[in-house]
């Protein structure tokens, strides 16, 4: 077994809002943050930007590294062990889309505070690290 360095990706609007998807139930039906698995020789910031294009079609411009999360809830309850490097991105217009409607059926901006339900492990930890200016924090 691997673990695996995802990148996730917090894109803020200018009321302070996030914006989240609803994954489908093929890919563990919770809320999150956008994001992906790194690829071999690509940064985090290439990867965040590739992975919003691919997902919702949206351009970013300048993610910055913020923090890194290590899903350890997710790995002691189904064996998949992520390490996720958190990124920030403010939101530059345009109309974001479900460009992979078999993986995610829902998108919504959402106040930080007041999260959907369920909610993704890594994306969880990634927002209260950003709320909590942290870069890391243990569990």
């Amino acid at each position: 077994m691997s673990v695996v360095v995802g990148v996730g990706v917090i894109i803020v609007n200018d009321n302070g809002e996030i914006l989240l998807g609803k994954r489908t139930s093929q890919h563990a039906p919770y809320w999150s943050i956008f994001g992906g698995h790194v690829d071999p020789g690509e940064s985090f910031e290439e990867c965040a930007i590739r992975e919003i294009k691919e997902e919702i079609g949206l351009t970013i411009q300048d993610p910055k590294v913020y923090g890194i999360c290590n899903n350890l809830e997710t790995y002691r309850e189904e064996g998949k062990h992520t390490v996720s490097v958190c990124l920030l991105a403010q939101y530059c217009g345009g109309e974001p889309q479900l460009m992979e409607p078999e993986k995610c059926e829902q998108l919504i901006w959402c106040n930080p505070e007041h999260l959907p339900e369920p909610h993704f492990e890594a994306s969880r930890n990634a927002i209260k690290l950003w709320k909590n200016s942290q870069f890391y924090s243990i569990g």
